[in-house]
């Protein structure tokens, strides 16, 4: 029996399977659209057709579990060979595992807010289209998180400061930095989350996250997080996709988003931008190999690849963000100004620091040879002969904070050719004042107040007695850090000894 060809079904093109398995085109009856969808239209962007959403990668949810069931099985076959062979012995310095401290600390809890933040715009947005796309990045986010703490906790067997990383990112002072980054992206609306965390840190900024962070990993021999790095980028490149088709689809949808979308995207650049302040100290000096400086990673992911992409948008009315012009004088200055920050207020801590070594600080003579040297090599070299003396420099006072990106008030005023200077703006509220470390973290207050008067203050919160107690060792309880192992100086420290006797019985 042959079957007659002109009876067969045409098969569904790629395209059009993907449609038709996620273009419900579902209307609500019983129940007003408005009430199903209440936080879709209170931003002011105004959406006339849902369906002209282009999708950026077309992948059904089968086809999703497949691929990512691939990436898992090489990704935990390689963590186990490197746990076998007891990859932590064959790292380039302990000093390196700092780097992957703050991580864990400050960017994988990040990723289960993000995986928390997507499946909510997930839900609040009426279009089939990006409903689908942010739920994909949501169950992302999540597995992220998941390989991070799986790849990473096979040093915890080995180091302090990894054991507690959770509990520390709710209360430990610097990573309210990252945590108050997400808590604001996440009490925004829907439109503002895309901005926020699809648009400037997905497709802006990630970039000089993890590709930093994975080749420093490559070149100081920790070849897990490279993998999970690797498995984590090929998602991330979806998601800058994402971000992308979000911010085209609200400028092509009505010119009245262009004000609101140029709003936040002044804003949300610069509050990554803060966020990342952590990385440039983490670049410059955590690594004992550094592939990169955090100068060269900023022109070249920033200054040469993201301007490119605000050009693109000008056909829109986009222009550049505002806070170009201070982070490019920053560049040469920001990595130095945290390190020197972290070091001297690594009592209340939960990551080592310490002095760079001189072949570290040639490396930074040659990256900065307009700033290290002139500004920072002499505070080293004065710390370092205390320390020889014996009394390595503790802070004992705690730092003014930004009311709005919550760091420290270290920064200078390096736009006016004053690095020594310190940048501090105050704005008053309701008979209150409040304490910026920057003319954009001040503005972003101005516009809205009322969401940054809560702002939760380690040092505020520290004062008022909520930290566990009035001293040092209250507040250490409180965090669950243990004082000698998992803070303080790299020298003398727990995981120096460890690594050395490895080293020494090799």
């Amino acid at each position: 029996m042959t079957m007659n060809s002109k009876n067969r079904k045409k098969r569904l093109s790629m395209k059009d399977k993907y449609k038709f398995m996620t273009r419900l085109g579902w209307e609500t009856t019983y129940q007003d659209m408005d009430k199903v969808f209440p936080y879709d239209k209170y931003e002011g962007i105004k959406i006339h057709d849902w369906e002209a959403w282009e999708d950026p990668f077309r992948m059904t949810m089968d086809a999703y579990w497949k691929y990512q069931g691939e990436k898992d099985k090489k990704l935990y076959a390689i963590i186990d060979a490197f746990a076998q062979n007891h990859g932590q012995k064959n790292i380039s310095d302990a000093r390196y595992v700092s780097a992957l401290k703050l991580f864990l600390q400050g960017v994988t809890p990040l990723e289960y807010q993000a995986n928390r933040g997507f499946a909510h715009v997930a839900r609040n947005f009426r279009g089939d289209g990006p409903r689908i796309a942010c739920q994909m990045q949501s169950i992302d986010e999540l597995r992220h998180a998941q390989t991070q703490i799986h790849t990473l906790s096979h040093y915890n067997k080995y180091f302090n400061g990894f054991s507690e990383f959770s509990h520390w990112h709710d209360r430990v002072w610097y990573l309210s930095v990252p945590k108050s980054f997400f808590d604001d992206a996440r009490t925004a609306g829907p439109f503002e989350f895309m901005i926020a965390i699809g648009f400037s840190f997905e497709y802006v900024l990630t970039n000089l996250l993890f590709v930093p962070f994975m080749s420093g990993a490559a070149y100081n021999g920790d070849m897990a997080t490279v993998t999970f790095g690797f498995s984590a980028q090929s998602d991330e490149a979806r998601h800058m996709t994402l971000g992308l088709q979000a911010i085209k689809f609200m400028l092509e949808q009505d010119p009245d988003n262009v004000p609101i979308v140029q709003k936040w995207i002044d804003k949300w650049t610069w509050r990554g931008y803060r966020v990342l302040a952590l990385v440039a100290a983490m670049m410059d000096y955590m690594l004992p190999e550094s592939p990169q400086s955090w100068k060269e990673a900023w022109e070249l992911y920033f200054e040469e690849n993201t301007v490119a992409l605000f050009k693109d948008l000008e056909r829109y009315g986009i222009t550049i963000p505002k806070c170009a012009g201070t982070v490019a004088a920053e560049k040469e200055h920001l990595s130095h100004q945290v390190w020197l920050t972290l070091y001297t207020h690594a009592a209340p801590a939960a990551m080592h620091t310490w002095v760079p070594t001189e072949e570290k600080m040639q490396w930074l003579s040659e990256k900065y040879p307009n700033t290290f040297d002139k500004y920072y090599r002499p505070i080293y070299e004065h710390w370092k002969k205390r320390e020889e003396e014996g009394n390595r420099y503790y802070s004992e006072m705690l730092p003014q904070l930004c009311q709005v990106c919550q760091i420290p008030m270290l920064f200078t005023e390096v736009e006016k050719d004053d690095p020594m200077q310190y940048v501090h703006r105050q704005g008053t509220y309701k008979g209150e004042r409040y304490h910026f470390c920057s003319d954009h973290c001040k503005e972003i207050f101005e516009n809205e107040p009322e969401k940054y008067v809560y702002s939760w203050l380690p040092v505020h919160q520290i004062f008022q007695g909520n930290c566990g107690g009035p001293t040092l060792p209250d507040v250490l309880n409180w965090y669950k850090v243990e004082f000698g192992q998992e803070n303080c100086d790299y020298v003398g420290s727990q995981d120096e000894a460890a690594f050395n006797s490895w080293h020494a019985k090799a």
